[in-house]
């Protein structure tokens, strides 16, 4: 049930919609947010500033990413603590306030969690929707947490994935995601070693803590690849030879040019990430000429919490 603060039914006096962790869900479903990315991506009045990323003792990081456009403005604030990892407490805790710009009340209070592991999934579909050679899979997920579920739900439901390979540092995880992709009716099974895997999946998601390489051997030449775990300059997911290889041998994608500050993948495989297409070139101007595999470096941005909260706050108010 949804948490309400204030209940006139006037827009001018009632109160903004509180939404917990599924109600945030059930009002962003991944088809809804892939057709509002995509709006968003050619509406010239969206405004993106800089995040603000606050390091904190103990090495935790505090996030504020605003965003607008013509009749919302939203500010994501969430802190990511990478020490809360394997605990029942999660990585990233916060909210997305969502206010109306003529008259400057909230609208909306989503659960910020929920924002970014759905807009995060929705996001690595839409660049598969472009960019894979072979969306339908087999998907191997390395990374079992939060995101894992979010882009084997949002693979499932949009490109027809039936055949799962799932890998993660923790075996427990790992199992209980397979047991839920075979509640979707998806043949699921785990593996120690991802790459011994992606011989077998031209579909790959690789979203861990991003503390270490997870994927070194060179993919198939078919393969699409969201790295989406990496978020900062620090972080690391995939080795740099097999980034190095893909820019060689394939194309790399970043989602917008922010990813050259943040894309740690990139950044420690010697880069000039600058180089590369983003999500929006690839949407709104032409497809790049796919000849190899395919690497979409995904960073997060604000833009993505904007395209939730429009997708949200049209559900409740339409």
């Amino acid at each position: 049930m949804s948490t309400l603060i204030g209940t006139g039914t006037d827009a001018d006096t009632a109160g903004p919609s509180l939404l917990n962790a599924d109600d945030t869900a059930a009002r962003l479903p991944y088809a809804a947010l892939v057709r509002e990315i995509e709006l968003l991506l050619r509406d010239d009045a969206v405004q993106v500033p800089a995040r603000l990323v606050q390091p904190l003792p103990g090495g935790g990081s505090l996030f504020v990413m605003p965003a607008l456009d013509r009749r919302i403005a939203i500010t994501k604030l969430i802190t990511f603590t990478p020490a809360n990892a394997g605990t029942n407490r999660p990585t990233i805790q916060g909210d997305v306030v969502v206010f109306d710009i003529v008259s400057g009340q909230r609208r909306l209070i989503l659960d910020g969690p929920t924002v970014t592991a759905r807009r995060t999934a929705a996001v690595s579909l839409l660049a598969a929707q472009y960019l894979a050679a072979r969306p339908s899979g087999p998907l191997l997920i390395v990374g079992a947490g939060a995101q894992g579920r979010t882009h084997l739900e949002a693979f499932v439901q949009e490109l027809g994935v039936k055949e799962v390979v799932i890998a993660s540092r923790s075996d427990a995880s790992a199992r209980s995601l397979a047991d839920y992709a075979r509640a979707l009716g998806v043949k699921a099974r785990v593996v120690t070693d991802p790459n011994a895997a992606l011989a077998d999946c031209p579909l790959v998601v690789t979203c861990t803590p991003a503390s270490a390489v997870v994927l070194q051997a060179n993919p198939r030449p078919d393969a699409f690849i969201a790295a989406v775990g990496a978020f900062t300059p620090k972080m690391v997911e995939l080795s740099p030879d097999l980034c190095q290889h893909i820019a060689r041998n394939g194309t790399v994608v970043v989602d917008t040019s922010d990813a050259g500050h943040d894309a740690g993948d990139l950044i420690q495989a010697g880069l000039d990430v600058g180089q590369f297409a983003t999500l929006q070139d690839v949407v709104c101007k032409s497809r790049p000429r796919l000849t190899g595999p395919v690497l979409f470096k995904s960073c997060g941005w604000a833009g993505w919490d904007l395209a939730a909260a429009r997708t949200a706050e049209r559900s409740l108010h339409p």
